[in-house]
């Protein structure tokens, strides 16, 4: 588990509780458990950690993402025949989904409590000064309270008979305030005990499957979303760059240091056989839009499944809105090689080409001068360039 263990005899931990580096728990509650029960409360903090729930938060509600990610726990460990106690949340519905998944479900004010206390969920946003006001007061209530220092060896009774105390008693604020950089350090040793964890099971002939496989395929390779890394890629083809156009006489006596930018011309190609959506494509062509906006791009928009669309190219100036035209469903099958020997031959000289398909298809040799990026609606691999996963 990776989680030392600690008795807690304090208000803030009615039950048991974990900061990712320390499994806290209630004496009285644990003790109300039977063997089963105590099973599951053990595996529930340790895959609360395992995953990551304590730094994927984000901007999330934070009663809502508790719930959310105990029902995602629970749903696991009941799948697996472990016993819960009782107040575990759980709902069959929510079977094999991911804390992000089961949270857009949740209604904004569930009013449910999870069975644990979740110590270091944390926001990538600063905290509010009331905020902070108010955990500056809780800690100092707390700083007030007993602990009991007896030392952890000397289980069971002395020589007079009387009970040695069993467990060092702590006192722990009700929240725990870490620096972002602290989180990713600790998820980052959390992935490398789940695969430590996940190659163990597999050399012991006892590989995962199921729900199981897939977290630790999300562990392992997180995915961002897909329109965050097209952003990026495409922001760092626009850095600005040294300029030699004529200085204007009115800049003065100085000649100051100055960067420019002219801006991108990217080249944006569909697959119309793909199994690509309406509502996909509305997505992608906002996203293309937005982008497009604030680089000052100018935008030359294609179509085609064996062949280009006879209608293309459509192009857009920096100050046109992007919109995809009307009835772009193909039939036929999947080439790719059309764009790219429609580049070649002049039409445009592109600083990237976007590519929204499957990538179920024929590809051309090689790869081109120019940067390419696929965005990728399925499993399948490119040969080369940027491959970005869209669902």
């Amino acid at each position: 588990m990776h989680l030392p263990l600690k008795a807690v005899n304090a208000p803030w931990c009615p039950t048991f509780a974990t900061d990712a580096r320390t499994f806290y728990f209630n004496p009285a509650y644990i003790e109300r458990l039977d063997f089963a029960q105590t099973q599951f409360v053990l595996a529930h903090e340790a895959l609360h950690c395992a995953l990551g729930h304590f730094a994927r938060r984000a901007h999330r509600a934070l009663r809502r993402w508790d719930a959310a990610t105990d029902y995602a726990v629970n749903m696991l460990l009941l799948e697996e025949g472990l016993k819960a106690p009782a107040g575990a949340l759980a709902d069959p519905s929510f079977r094999g989904m991911a804390a992000e998944e089961i949270y857009a479900l949740l209604p904004a004010d569930i009013d449910v409590a999870p069975l644990d206390r979740h110590l270091a969920v944390q926001s990538q946003f600063e905290p509010s000064a009331d905020f902070r006001n108010a955990m500056r007061s809780a800690v100092q209530s707390f700083s007030d309270m007993p602990v009991d220092e007896s030392p952890d060896e000397g289980d069971g009774w002395d020589d007079a008979g009387n009970e040695r105390p069993r467990q060092r008693h702590v006192a722990l604020p009700l929240a725990r305030q870490t620096a972002p950089e602290d989180d990713e350090a600790l998820m980052r040793r959390w992935r490398s005990r789940v695969v430590a964890a996940e190659q163990h099971a597999r050399h012991a002939g006892r590989g995962l499957s199921g729900p199981w496989a897939r977290m630790v395929r999300d562990i392992v390779r997180p995915q961002l979303p897909w329109r965050l890394l097209l952003s990026r890629y495409v922001f760092a083809l626009a850095r600005d760059d040294y300029t030699f156009q004529r200085l204007s006489r009115r800049d003065g006596p100085a000649v100051m240091p100055r960067l420019a930018n002219a801006g991108l011309d990217i080249v944006v190609a569909i697959d119309t056989s793909a199994s690509i959506s309406d509502t996909d494509l509305a997505e992608f062509a906002a996203e293309i839009d937005c982008m497009k906006s604030q680089l000052r791009s100018r935008v030359t928009l294609l179509a085609c499944d064996e062949a280009i669309d006879a209608r293309a190219p459509w192009r857009f100036e920096p100050w046109e809105p992007m919109r995809m035209p009307s009835d772009l469903r193909g039939g036929g099958g999947t080439c790719f090689v059309p764009v790219f020997d429609w580049i070649e031959r002049g039409h445009v000289r592109p600083d990237a080409l976007v590519y929204f398909t499957d990538a179920e298809g024929e590809f051309p040799a090689s790869a081109p001068e120019y940067p390419v990026v696929w965005l990728i609606k399925g499993n399948a691999a490119v040969p080369w360039g940027e491959r970005i996963q869209v669902n």
